[in-house]
């Protein structure tokens, strides 16, 4: 008995205990990212006051740099383009806040009308309300009370009977000076004028240094790389000016349609409103509702009725709609980069840390931050946290949800991927892939023999429940299951392709025709159920033969009458083991007829291109991807010697 045959397991750590590493203590380099969080959290909430101007003037700049890119194509200087642009948005703002003043004092003449309106609706909800409740609680009404009786004590006749009539009491202040008028007129104006003054100043001057801000953003981050930094910063700053243009342009289309359809509905003041609702939706989610409540009250005070706040209720639900479905993606496609809970996470974050200012600017900030941290290697982790794009790759999570013995979340990727792939390439790029990451970690001894059988059990599982997937390149149609006398073999009833792929002959239709045999690791077995159902789809009739049964010291043998191909897996192997070669010759003795395919699954196996090493090993056919391998069992039973010699 030759020594590959005495062992079960082709790796010892299959057969061991796993040997885990346990987790460490976080270093300093941890302490010390930590300390710079939560020095970076508390320097945005106590320095807001200096940063919410600057990160405006970023975003300005942002949004004005297309602006001032196609000025200087058409050979104005840059000085002069910039000054275009900035006077240009400058006066885009001033005609908008002036009609908002004009349309704000237009409103204050009738509110007291609307607020009487509003409160004579309320107070007719709350006694519909009020009759309600009394109709259904009348019988458990209390008795009334008795009216209460005449003062008993003389003090009290006397302080009943007297009248009180009030004091008049006047409170004169001192007349207030011309600095103390001009203070309270202008004190809530010059906080928002010097904010609006820093911002203006900064953007100028960004758009003036542009390229030399550029330039040592390229020094501070990759200054050794300067070719694919630089394409990285321009990527990003393109990328982001798109998508802030795009979104003005997208907000206010948004404010424009809901003041045109409030103007037809009859809501007072309706560019006030329609202005409004394009700067709130810059909030996620919610914005959009934000936006359409004041109209919505607005409508209930103007309209004695319902008819008016049904109807701006429509135009919002009807609109809003259209613009995030339809329009957005169309213009900048349907993500933004940000998965949806990073989204609501980033909303509260900078509410929190700068109020509603923060709130607005939450989906323009951290937009920024997942680019930095998709182009800039030390602010990866920004990507991963916030960004859209999944944290594992497909084979990660396939080899994951094997771990956690989940084959459903595993089929609904399948499903998903097998849209635009071949079963063959699925199994090849995906699962193939998370054994492979499998048998590393049972090298490692990080996974131990159960661990090990609980992925076979689970691979089992969506290798069974693929065998009638339609993936579109190999339509699926019932046939009849093979039978397998040896109960130590398992048989596989697959389906038959349709026409347009190339299908087995009617010899190579009989039950044994081809036989798949593991390797001697648990984990060939999973590789072996997939080899086996794809050549089932071609209608080759297959069984599957574990490692055991074709052992040295094998108590039955196996029957290799009728088998006209031989399928060896291997998913852990390496150089040229014996043991591989001695099976190989038992094969050669047992079925002298049959044609010996051995599938080493391992990336960059040695014996895939050493001929001498395939010499050693004495098989016919060497492949190492599961495609490669029904093409090879394909052309040898369609070959005209083939055939004839059958």
């Amino acid at each position: 008995m030759d020594q590959g045959d005495r062992k079960a397991v082709d790796s010892a750590s299959l057969a061991g205990p796993a040997r885990v590493v346990p987790a460490q203590v976080p270093g300093m380099n941890g302490l010390l990212g930590l300390a710079v969080g939560v020095v970076v959290i508390a320097g945005l909430f106590f320095a807001k006051d200096v940063l919410i101007p600057i990160t405006l003037a970023i975003l300005l700049s942002f949004v004005l740099s297309p602006v001032v890119a196609a000025l200087r194509h058409a050979r104005l200087p840059k000085g002069l383009a910039v000054m275009i642009s900035v006077l240009a948005a400058l006066g885009l703002l001033g005609g908008v806040g002036t009609l908002v003043g004009m349309q704000v004092a237009s409103l204050a003449d009738d509110a007291p009308g609307y607020l009487r309106t509003i409160d004579d609706k309320v107070a007719s909800a709350k006694g519909f309300a009020a009759d309600r409740v009394a109709f259904f609680a009348q019988d458990k009404a209390p008795p009334p009370r008795a009216a209460a009786g005449p003062p008993q004590s003389n003090v009290e006749r006397v302080l009943a009977s007297r009248s009180r009539e009030p004091v008049p009491v006047r409170v004169t202040d001192r007349e207030p000076d011309a600095f103390t008028v001009a203070g309270q007129v202008l004190g809530p104006v010059v906080g928002p004028f010097e904010t609006f003054v820093i911002v203006l100043v900064v953007a100028i001057f960004i758009l003036m240094q542009k390229e030399d801000l550029r330039d040592r953003m390229i020094r501070l981050f990759g200054s050794s790389d300067l070719h694919r930094t630089t394409l990285a910063m321009d990527d990003a700053g393109a990328r982001l000016s798109k998508y802030f243009l795009s979104q003005l342009a997208v907000n206010t289309s948004f404010g424009i349609v809901i003041g045109t359809g409030l103007w037809a509905i009859g809501v007072p003041v309706p560019a006030l409103w329609g202005i409004l609702a394009g700067i709130l939706r810059f909030v996620p989610y919610v914005g959009a509702l934000l936006g359409a409540a004041l109209p919505l009250a607005l409508a209930a005070g103007v309209d004695p009725g319902w008819t008016m706040v049904i109807e701006v209720a429509v135009l919002f639900a009807v609109v809003e709609p259209l613009i995030g479905y339809v329009v957005e993606p169309l213009l900048y496609g349907h993500s933004t980069g940000l998965s949806p809970l990073s989204v609501i996470l980033a909303a509260v974050f900078w509410t929190w840390i700068w109020g509603p200012v923060g709130l607005v600017l939450s989906m323009p900030l951290t937009l920024c931050l997942v680019v930095l941290g998709r182009h800039v290697p030390a602010l990866e982790f920004l990507d991963i946290l916030l960004g859209d794009r999944p944290a594992l790759t497909p084979v990660e999570s396939f080899y994951q949800r094997m771990l956690a013995a989940d084959p459903e979340e595993a089929l609904e990727q399948a499903e998903l991927l097998l849209k635009d792939r071949s079963l063959a390439s699925y199994y090849d790029e995906v699962a193939l892939g998370g054994l492979k990451l499998a048998a590393e970690d049972a090298r490692r001894g990080v996974v131990d023999r159960a661990g090990a059988e609980r992925i076979v059990h689970a691979m089992s599982t969506v290798v069974d429940e693929l065998s009638e997937q339609d993936d579109g390149l190999l339509a699926a149609a019932p046939v009849a299951k093979t039978l397998n006398p040896m109960p130590a073999a398992d048989t596989t009833g697959m389906v038959v392709p349709a026409s347009g792929t190339t299908q087995a002959p009617d010899d190579w239709r009989e039950s044994h025709a081809v036989t798949c045999i593991a390797g001697r690791g648990v984990l060939d077995d999973a590789v072996t159920a997939m080899l086996a159902q794809l050549l089932a789809r071609r209608g080759f009739g297959t069984r599957r033969i574990p490692h055991a049964a074709v052992a040295r010291d094998a108590v039955q043998r196996v029957d290799y009458s009728g088998t006209r191909m031989i399928c060896l897996s291997y998913l852990e192997i390496g150089g040229s083991p014996s043991h591989l070669r001695y099976l190989v010759r038992r094969l050669r003795r047992e079925a002298p007829g049959a044609h010996i395919l051995v599938g080493l699954w391992p990336q960059g196996e040695a014996a895939l291109s050493d001929e001498q090493i395939q010499r050693v090993l004495g098989a016919d056919s060497y492949v190492g991807s599961l495609a490669s391998a029904v093409d090879v069992v394909t052309d040898i039973a369609t070959a005209p010697d083939i055939s004839q010699a059958a």
